[in-house]
């Protein structure tokens, strides 16, 4: 069974990432900046994947090509071009269209035809031994459903049992928004060329980019040279962010965070907030909840200080704290609506989650010192839409969300979206499948917060928290699997990654 997990070396994938519209541009100036061919990049694209396909099936004796009808599809025939040459078996399909091919196809295909190869129509019946599949069917000018025949080529290729290799993106992925609005290859391994295309990174990209590779194809130094508004974030820049402590720093030099939240019966929730702010390296955490929740609370967690909200000791909290978090089991009752009335108006750095977002909905503000921190469902509630339009584009709606509400907005969910009122916007590589389990919301928040309180800007606490909140997972599953992953079972990989000069000195 296919592992569609992606995977990557994360020093070999590069930290921009490029707008899928500005592509086309940015291959045409770095190539003539360089005195190279459009068709000359076309080799070194092909030439880089048949060494990836090669190097991970070495056993492959035939290959499946599908050819597109653009410059995906010229990939293509440069890879058939040289496995043939290499000896292997090749059979290539390839769509054909009224239109010409662009020229640099046009010539690799041309190519592969002149070293003997054959071109097959796509409906042609499939050899009985196929080893390895090659997807050059469609590109990253995708905007919507593939149709028939490109549909009917990706479901016989996904149920076939030989493994695919997707040529630039998988075919059917939407490289703007990671949207997969029809028929999609499920890819064992993906080889990108040039730029990180955000669609790479979000929306359904884990179910169907597999193993991901990059290629620049020699352009590294002139996409050294150009600025971009989006950055992937991974766990090796963690070191970045948390700088080694001074020697003689005290705990108030760590931040005072207080926590408001915990109605009845969601102690847990604000216990894991509490907890998750400790072992992301808050020097003070204040937890302001029911009577009821604070003899388990400080039972299980002494280091948390404990008091029942009440108006007196939220108006001396505030006034107490460096940084304010509010929504883990707050509820939409009379209680948390008071002390969200409360908290509103603070001008320090503040993070609203869980029901302060489903509150904020109902009666929408905008604040420039405020971290959201929503899931599709409660992004879905404050822009008034349904949570199939979130999805379709994660990066639109981070920045709609921003637009309306200020601060800096993190969108949760597989390829988690930063994104600030600068223009910012931030994508985390990091985490996996065992964080879709309850009370991994209130732990992210607890991370971010102790962040702000280490004086980290909105931004960077938000975008570092999502990392290390990700890597703590990663490092869990490493050891254990996905499966049956708690919330709580990140704190001792969590205070791991939040060190991250020590954390070789330990054995992984």
């Amino acid at each position: 069974m296919t592992d569609h997990t992606v995977k990557k070396n994360p020093a070999s994938i590069p930290h921009s990432i490029w707008p899928a519209d500005d592509l086309r541009r940015a291959e045409k100036e770095a190539a003539d900046s360089l005195g190279i061919t459009l068709y000359e990049l076309m080799q070194r694209a092909g030439e880089a994947a048949f060494t990836v396909a090669r190097e991970a099936w070495p056993d492959a004796a035939h290959w499946l090509i599908l050819c597109g009808h653009g410059n995906n599809g010229g990939d293509g025939y440069v890879v058939a071009r040289l496995a043939l040459a290499a000896g292997f078996s090749v059979t290539l399909l390839a769509l054909e269209s009224d239109h010409p091919l662009p020229e640099e196809a046009q010539a690799a295909r041309d190519a592969w035809l002149n070293a003997g190869g054959v071109i097959h129509a796509p409906d042609v019946c499939w050899p009985e031994e196929v080893d390895l599949i090659i997807d050059g069917l469609l590109g990253t000018g995708l905007r919507s459903a593939p149709r028939d025949p490109v549909a009917a080529l990706i479901d016989h290729a996904n149920a076939h049992p030989a493994p695919v290799m997707a040529l630039d993106i998988p075919s059917g992925l939407l490289a703007q928004t990671g949207a997969t609005p029809g028929a999609v290859i499920q890819a064992a391994r993906t080889v990108t060329f040039i730029a990180l295309k955000p669609g790479l990174l979000t929306g359904k990209a884990r179910d169907v980019v597999g193993k991901l590779h990059h290629n620049a194809l020699g352009l590294d130094a002139w996409l050294a040279g150009q600025e971009t508004a989006m950055t992937r974030f991974e766990a090796s820049q963690l070191s970045d962010w948390l700088a080694p402590r001074r020697a003689t720093s005290q705990k108030g030099d760590h931040g005072k965070l207080v926590i408001i939240g915990g109605d009845h019966g969601t102690a847990g929730a604000i216990r894991m907030t509490g907890e998750a702010a400790l072992r992301a390296g808050a020097g003070l955490v204040r937890v302001l909840t029911r009577a009821e929740n604070i003899a388990p609370i400080i039972t299980a967690r002494p280091e948390l200080m404990l008091h029942e909200l009440t108006a007196h000791s939220l108006e001396e909290s505030l006034a107490w704290a460096d940084v304010v978090v509010i929504g883990p089991g707050l509820g939409q009752q009379a209680w948390g609506k008071q002390a969200l009335q409360k908290v509103e108006n603070v001008r320090k750095p503040m993070l609203w989650d869980a029901d302060a977002l489903n509150l904020l909905a109902i009666n929408p503000d905008k604040r420039h010192n405020r971290i959201l921190t929503p899931h599709p469902g409660e992004a879905a509630r404050l822009l008034n839409c349904s949570i199939a339009e979130i999805e379709s584009d994660r990066l639109l709606s981070a920045q709609r969300l921003v637009q309306r509400y200020g601060g800096v907005v993190v969108l949760k969910g597989a390829g988690t979206v930063v994104a600030c009122e600068s223009g910012a916007l931030g994508i985390v590589d990091a985490g996996n499948a065992g964080m879709a389990s309850g009370g991994m919301g209130d732990v992210l928040s607890g991370i971010i917060g102790a962040l702000l309180g280490q004086k980290l800007p909105l931004y960077d606490a938000a975008c570092a928290g999502c990392v290390a909140h990700g890597a703590a997972a990663d490092k869990f599953a490493v050891h254990y699997g996905t499966r049956g992953m708690l919330a709580t079972d990140l704190f001792d990989t969590l205070r791991r990654v939040v060190n991250p000069n020590v954390i070789d000195v330990e054995n992984d």
